[in-house]
């Protein structure tokens, strides 16, 4: 298992046919999840896609995540926990600036993202909405208003996903207190 520090996060080909199963080591840990085709980085995971060829915004095993071309990127194959969140942006230095003034400013999962995935010629302009592994983000069913919860995932708590084409994964461990009931841990992960 390959252990990302908290607060940080990595970005790593995934091959197609290739599982990356997502272990929260600690529990109560989000992880911030992008996708990109590996041939043409301009093609990547798209939440609204995904939610209208699913049909829910409650995605777990047997769920696709498709890309902003409507291809099918990676499936759902095992979830421990059932609930993630698809339609919240990654945590930036706007976002602890917005939610969080008394706290220091951190450069958050999109900061994360945007340098670990530098090297593959991905910009932060480029960056879509994460799929938020573990993310406890309830919608009020009267009014629509979200809020977000701490995970109720546990320790050695995962997700698996089957990569559908060859990929570029962006990965982190979550830095919103917020997102993460105000502690800030490692996340693991296995590609298989």
């Amino acid at each position: 298992m390959t252990v990302i520090e908290p607060r940080s996060g990595t970005a790593f080909e995934l091959r197609s046919g290739q599982q990356l199963q997502i272990i929260d080591i600690e529990g109560t840990q989000v992880s911030d999840l992008l996708a990109f085709n590996l041939d043409d980085t301009r093609e990547a995971l798209s939440n609204g896609r995904t939610f209208d060829y699913e049909e829910t915004i409650s995605l777990t095993t047997g769920n696709i995540l498709w890309s902003n071309r409507s291809n099918a990127m990676l499936e759902i194959v095992a979830d421990d926990v059932g609930t993630h969140d698809f339609l919240l942006t990654p945590c930036s230095k706007a976002t602890f600036r917005h939610f969080y003034p008394d706290k220091p400013v951190h450069r958050g999962c999109f900061g994360n993202l945007a340098a670990a995935l530098q090297p593959f010629g991905i910009e932060e302009d480029d960056l879509p909405c994460a799929f938020n592994v573990f993310m406890n983000v309830p919608v009020n069913g009267q009014t629509g208003r979200l809020s977000v919860e701490p995970p109720i995932s546990k320790a050695g708590d995962m997700l698996t996903l089957r990569a559908k084409m060859d990929l570029v994964i962006g990965l982190t461990a979550c830095s919103a207190y917020a997102s993460n009931g105000g502690q800030f841990k490692p996340i693991g992960y296995r590609i298989r």
